[in-house]
């Protein structure tokens, strides 16, 4: 009768439709750990997640699960049973599935039952539902397999508990947001509760598309404590020791309980995470970034430095008329920082020859914002320019606060492969960079010490595109705007009730009917990192035309 078993967490950074990829990755943590029992790995480790409509290919999912068996035949060495996760088509239908390779076989697979249909996921669409799984026997143990939204609920556990499960294993693709870890650790402890049974809980790690996933994986023993718990953010591989009490239930040993991180560490993480998997899983060579003297800009340059490296990280700096001395002197300061370099290449005389094109269309009208945005369309045209040139990607810069009121230039700063940024609001920024300037995140190619000049933190925000512009002039202060934006896009609060926190009618209808009208913007603006819980796009789909506007009164 087995006693004892060494059950490994692996926090892999699999990429979506990289099948042979991320085989390897999942033989090379075996190959460490030849003396384990079990290596359970992350939810649909093998073809990557969220594979989305690429489940629905049939090549694609005969290619998954052919090279599931391949797998399964390693097995036959001796050396440790793996538990993966991998689509299975069963009976003319696609499922999110749990296979155990095993003595040269794939020697059980348990289909997810709950499958999630809300915010970023889109399973019911793709999937079938499982039947309440049968745990599975090895060893003499009998696991209660959970494939990730099946520990969210109840019904699952309480089956395996009353099949008389001894460990419960939950596979998963949980992405990061902020507050998640939390979320998981509740439902993973109400399952604990419930069924009096010791929990592995195995995430996986990295950037895919506007995802990030922090890893993190965990053992809670039977009485909801952590006895294990990984970094986030961080490919890992843990040993767990396991042995049967006196009385049959099978206990962890106490391991390594990583501390949590503070909320601007896992942010900053996640970005920095999430943009060095988007170039580099794309393969791209490096990023090219249109640096204004700004606060965003600047922050997005130390991104992607820590992301990828100074010498990967092109920065331009494009002057008009309105830029001022000072714009100049902080960008290149930053650009020094950083350890970047960074090209001046004025607009000036491109502006010029756009006001001689455009002066008998625009003959008897006064200068306005069609102005200020051919200004910033010229910097695009630079930007994509130089990307299409040399190959780099344009990383653009606005924050989410810009994003959600529209106060970007279809065509222009918004041009660009990927943002950063993109779900990160502008009292954030600041406090980014603050923490930056004080720390020195794990896994970063940039310097250490301080990396921005505090001048760009600290002066008032402008897009320099007219004399003495501040972005102030036309919106509320950033922490009056940031509150109303959380509460419109994160709470879906109603304007009367937003109105009673101390904002004025006038200010929140105004708010509100920008962030409506900006949709269409936002339907084509690049790819970016989710780290709220309504991020624009996966999460958040409103139309873009809409004429509700909901009343203060």
């Amino acid at each position: 009768m087995t006693s004892a078993l060494k059950i490994v967490l692996a926090t892999t950074n699999p990429t979506v439709g990289d099948i042979n990829g991320n085989a390897s990755q999942i033989l090379a943590v075996r190959n460490e750990h030849m003396h384990a029992d079990l290596i359970v790995y992350s939810e649909l480790v093998l073809i990557g997640y969220p594979p989305e409509d690429l489940v629905l290919k049939p090549a694609f999912q005969r290619d998954a699960m052919d090279k599931a068996v391949e797998l399964a035949a390693v097995t036959k060495d001796g050396g440790p049973a793996m538990l993966i996760g991998n689509l299975w088509v069963e009976g003319g239908k696609l499922y999110n599935s749990a296979l155990l390779l095993a003595n040269g076989t794939i020697s059980a697979i348990r289909h997810k039952r709950e499958l999630p249909n809300y915010g970023v996921f889109d399973e019911i669409r793709l999937f079938e539902a499982g039947p309440l799984p049968e745990p599975i026997a090895f060893k003499d143990v009998k696991l209660g397999v959970m494939v990730c939204e099946d520990m969210w609920f109840s019904a699952v556990t309480e089956h395996l508990t009353n099949k008389h499960s001894d460990i419960l294993i939950s596979i998963n693709g949980s992405p990061f947001e902020t507050e998640k870890a939390d979320v998981r650790y509740d439902h993973a402890r109400g399952r604990v509760k419930e069924s009096g049974l010791p929990l592995v809980y195995v995430n996986q790690v990295g950037g895919q598309d506007e995802l990030v996933f922090d890893g993190e994986g965990f053992v809670l023993d039977a009485a909801g404590a952590f006895v294990v718990r990984q970094n986030s953010f961080v490919e890992e591989t843990t040993v767990t020791h396991w042995d049967k009490s006196d009385n049959g239930k099978w206990m962890c040993d106490s391991g390594d309980v990583a501390e949590k991180n503070g909320r601007l560490t896992d942010i900053y993480r996640a970005v920095m995470f999430a943009t060095r998997d988007y170039v580099n899983k794309n393969r791209f060579p490096g990023v090219v970034i249109g640096m204004s003297g700004g606060v965003d800009s600047a922050l997005s340059a130390i991104v992607a430095v820590d992301a990828l490296g100074a010498d990967r990280v092109h920065l331009v700096m494009m002057p008009s008329k309105y830029t001022s001395e000072e714009s100049l002197i902080d960008a290149a300061d930053a650009a020094s920082m950083m350890g970047c370099g960074i090209d001046n290449i004025p607009i000036t005389d491109a502006v010029g020859a756009y006001d001689k094109m455009l002066e008998a269309s625009f003959a008897g009208t006064e200068p306005d914002t069609t102005e200020e945005n051919i200004q910033s369309r010229i910097r695009g045209i630079i930007l994509m320019g130089l990307s299409n040139k040399f190959g780099k990607m344009v990383l653009t810069t606005g924050n989410k606060s810009e994003m959600s009121v529209g106060y970007a230039t279809i065509y222009g700063d918004m041009c660009g492969g990927y943002n950063a940024l993109k779900d990160v609001y502008k009292m954030d920024v600041f406090a980014l960079c603050h923490w930056r300037n004080e720390n020195h995140p794990e896994g970063a190619l940039g310097p250490r010490g301080q990396i921005m000049p505090v001048n760009i933190i600290e002066k008032p925000p402008t897009a320099e595109l007219r004399p003495d512009q501040k972005d102030e002039d036309s919106l509320p202060p950033y922490k009056e705007l940031d509150d109303i934006l959380e509460c419109l896009i994160e709470e879906e609060m109603p304007a009367r009730d937003i109105v009673k926190r101390g904002h004025t009618q006038e200010t929140v209808a105004r708010i509100q009917h920008l962030l409506y009208i900006a949709e269409y913007k936002r339907r084509q603006a690049p790819p970016g990192v989710k780290i709220t819980s309504k991020n624009f796009g996966r999460d958040r789909r409103y139309p873009i035309t809409n004429g509700y506007r909901d009343k203060h009164t």
